[in-house]
């Protein structure tokens, strides 16, 4: 990597339309990076939100910056990272030289790190500090996707490395848009605890919803970006006891992981 006086890392991500705190992580960790000083300059760019990611072409001068670090907040590979993201942002591959003499390096998406399998297991402990991890299914939900099949192979990797530790009587990898969906969970599980960790960047209101949280009402945004939802774990659901974790690109360790990706590529 060259000297920080001369390289600047770029943080895209998938924003949203209908979510407005959709893209509060990524501005998070951005500003974190940016307070530690590790890059000349530190911007986020968004699919769904502004700035756009056509707007980041514009956002380095070349007089200062001679090297951008792309880093894809994103969990998985897929139609976003391996499509959109390199269109939008004129990449041509992993090293991109532009007219202007800037190099444009696309790193590897947040959800490929190893630290991933720590931080799920991480948020599956501190929501259920008392309870017998072998007495419980631990669910971890991807979105899932006809446009790209790579789409489910993070979650299902994950489940895998975590299954292969037997600390849980039964490790998922479930979809919001695939099979085997979340909204299954009652069939899917035998246990009576049931743990689910949405492996997304950001929280939302949609998991909620599909998993029966409703708490007597229609789950919404709002209480989800207070942490009500969180606070109420368990949530009892007929004869089960259901605990849902705040997603893993939360986690403030996420800005540690990001440099990560930049160092490993530029």
């Amino acid at each position: 990597m060259i000297g920080k006086s001369k390289a600047a890392l770029l943080i895209v991500a998938h924003g949203s339309t209908v979510n407005p705190d959709s893209s509060a992580p990524t501005l998070a960790h951005a500003a974190e990076i940016r307070r530690r000083r590790i890059f000349a300059d530190v911007e986020c760019a968004f699919w769904k939100e502004e700035p756009s990611l056509r707007d980041a072409l514009f956002f380095f001068d070349p007089e200062s910056i001679g090297e951008v670090c792309v880093v894809p907040n994103f969990i998985s590979e897929g139609y976003f990272t391996q499509t959109v993201i390199p269109r939008e942002l004129e990449l041509n591959g992993q090293t991109t030289k532009r007219s202007n003499g800037q190099i444009w390096k696309y790193c590897e998406p947040v959800g490929n790190h190893p630290m991933m399998t720590e931080l799920l297991l991480k948020r599956a402990r501190d929501i259920t500090p008392d309870v017998d991890s072998a007495e419980t299914s631990l669910l971890i939900v991807a979105h899932g996707t006809d446009l790209n099949e790579n789409s489910a192979v993070a979650a299902k990797r994950e489940a895998e490395k975590i299954r292969g530790l037997g600390k849980f009587a039964a490790v998922l990898n479930v979809y919001m848009e695939e099979p085997p969906l979340v909204s299954d969970w009652r069939k899917l599980t035998e246990t009576r605890n049931v743990v689910v960790v949405p492996f997304f960047i950001s929280d939302g209101l949609h998991i909620p919803r599909l998993i029966g949280i409703t708490n007597g009402r229609s789950a919404t945004t709002s209480r989800v970006v207070r942490g009500e939802i969180f606070r109420h774990n368990p949530h009892k659901i007929d004869d089960r006891l259901l605990f849902y974790a705040p997603s893993v690109g939360t986690d403030s360790g996420f800005a540690d992981i990001i440099i990560e990706q930049a160092q490993n590529s530029c």
